[in-house]
């Protein structure tokens, strides 16, 4: 008991001085940005391309954003090729040890996103400090200290490359992590980095299935697969029996839109849920409101912020703006400067700001991810917001989908074609394709001209998608588990047509 006593004052002790600090940030976010950016322009202004971008004369952010180039990962690639095989000083001072390994949704040629030693004590573990410290600060009576978190990350191990490591961030994490949060997480190091997704998942029940957990940390895909097995494996009628003290779900890298009513049936009773949003490149926002839906931009990370408007992107002349220039309501393709070294780096992601004081964020789509092969300019946060308001009125669920153009020909108007992977399907179809298509109109200014009349876009094709379909289409990619997603939207026919032809 004394040593509980004892870990619980050092624990309220830190959350009382990080909310501190983050309140400093929300009060000042101008100038932690640029704190962020000048120290790390003078931390590797010797660093091969802190010499090409003459980061020695930058004095100003006009000084920056004239200087350094907008990037994405295919410009940047040759630097971190240089770094993967050893070499010291590329792009951030000395060496860069670790790289994960990500394929993401859009391109099947493997990414390494470098991970420094910076970048990960300044940005992944001191985002998983805040993420406790926000928690318990809006939930004094919580018990979170008390029980086993639960994780779930990816499916890789560390492979050795030249001088360097290589795999999922979540096993890069996991290895690192110090010894405190390996005691009060499950499963164990060992099974958390197998490689094998169908034997990790058996182990992982295995182990779990007798602790005590209070809190869950994972893809709400890959976990509500995991909690199925979990039921299945045990017997149980929902997971609030087997953890009865099950208060809290940190949930990340999908939209759990789609995913709420079905936890709320799994777990068996109300429980807490907090967004947050972090990728291999960095840790961007913690839902920082219990209750929200949005996300607090967290900008002491060592990564500083740029945004393009969506609506004057122009992949062959790109320009950004800086954090205090951005608007509300507005999508913004984000661009990072981070503490591994990259320097306006096009993550690929796309942000909506809530609020400009403090600086809120939903996640609206991806670059590549939305459909406008007529004008429509229909984004991700458009399509589950419809569809979330589809199923409630039709008494369904969807556990995945997909959609993508049907272009003219012929004369004939187009149309968005669908798969939806249901747990629970309509009892009319018609009526909850009628209910979607009005519900994007009604999101969509842009959709509902596109619609009139059947002019330009006729009603949305929907199919009902066979039991795991989409499962097995990930798991014959090789991308089940840990941060991998299903492509929600495309502007093209890439990922439609082969689930079209599985689902036959």
């Amino acid at each position: 008991m004394a040593t509980k006593a004892l870990f619980n004052t050092v624990v309220n002790w830190f959350i009382r001085q990080r909310i501190d600090q983050i309140q400093n940030f929300m009060k000042h976010p101008v100038e932690t940005q640029n704190g962020v950016l000048f120290s790390q322009l003078y931390f590797a202004e010797n660093t091969d391309y802190g010499k090409i971008h003459g980061f020695s004369s930058v004095s100003n952010y006009g000084d920056f954003r004239r200087n350094v180039p907008i990037v994405t990962y295919e410009d940047f690639e040759p630097y971190i090729e240089k770094a993967r095989q050893g070499m010291a000083d590329i792009f951030w001072p000395g060496n860069i040890r670790r790289f994960a390994k990500s394929s993401g949704t859009t391109n099947a040629k493997s990414k390494f996103i470098p991970i420094s030693d910076e970048a990960l004590e300044d940005c992944h573990f001191k985002a998983g400090k805040d993420l406790l410290s926000i928690y318990a600060n809006n939930h004094p009576e919580n018990n979170l200290f008390s029980n086993k978190n639960l994780r779930l990350g990816g499916s890789s191990e560390l492979y050795e490359h030249f001088n360097t490591k290589f795999g999922d961030l979540s096993a890069i994490m996991i290895e690192n992590l110090p010894f405190w949060v390996e005691i009060t997480t499950t499963p164990s190091k060992k099974v958390s980095l197998m490689s094998e997704w169908e034997s990790k998942l058996k182990a992982i029940v295995s182990e779990v299935k007798n602790e005590d957990v209070g809190s869950l940390t994972g893809v709400p895909s890959w976990m509500m697969v995991l909690l199925q097995r979990i039921l299945n494996e045990t017997g149980h009628a929902n997971i609030s029996e087997l953890w009865p003290n099950l208060e809290v779900f940190f949930h990340g890298g999908i939209s759990f839109q789609p995913y709420r009513e079905q936890y709320r049936k799994i777990i068996g009773k109300d429980i807490n849920y907090y967004e947050i949003y972090n990728a291999s490149e960095g840790f961007f926002g913690i839902q920082d409101q219990f209750g929200s839906d949005e996300m607090l931009l967290m900008l002491d990370y060592g990564i500083f912020y740029e945004f393009i408007p969506m609506d004057q992107f122009n992949p062959n002349n790109l320009e950004a703006i800086p954090l205090e220039e951005v608007e509300i309501g507005k999508n913004y393709a984000m661009v990072i400067t981070t503490n591994s070294g990259l320097w306006r780096y096009l993550i690929g992601d796309t942000v909506r700001f809530t609020s400009l004081n403090p600086f809120r964020i939903k996640i609206s789509g991806r670059t590549k991810h939305y459909i406008n092969a007529f004008g429509e300019e229909l984004m991700i946060d458009n399509v589950e917001t419809a569809l979330t308001k589809a199923c409630e009125s039709t008494d369904s669920s969807v556990c995945d989908f997909t959609g993508a153009p049907v272009f003219m020909k012929d004369g004939e108007s187009g149309a968005h074609e669908w798969i939806f992977e249901f747990t629970k399907e309509p009892e009319d179809l018609d009526r909850f394709t009628e209910l979607f298509d009005n519900h994007l109109k009604s999101v969509n200014s842009d959709y509902e001209a596109k619609r009139y009349n059947n002019m330009t876009l006729k009603k949305p094709i929907i199919h009902v998608a066979k039991p795991q379909l989409f499962y097995n289409w990930m798991s014959e990619r090789g991308k089940l588990g840990g941060q991998n997603k299903v492509p929600r939207l495309s502007n093209d026919r890439e990922y439609i047509e082969p689930l079209l032809k599985m689902n036959q």
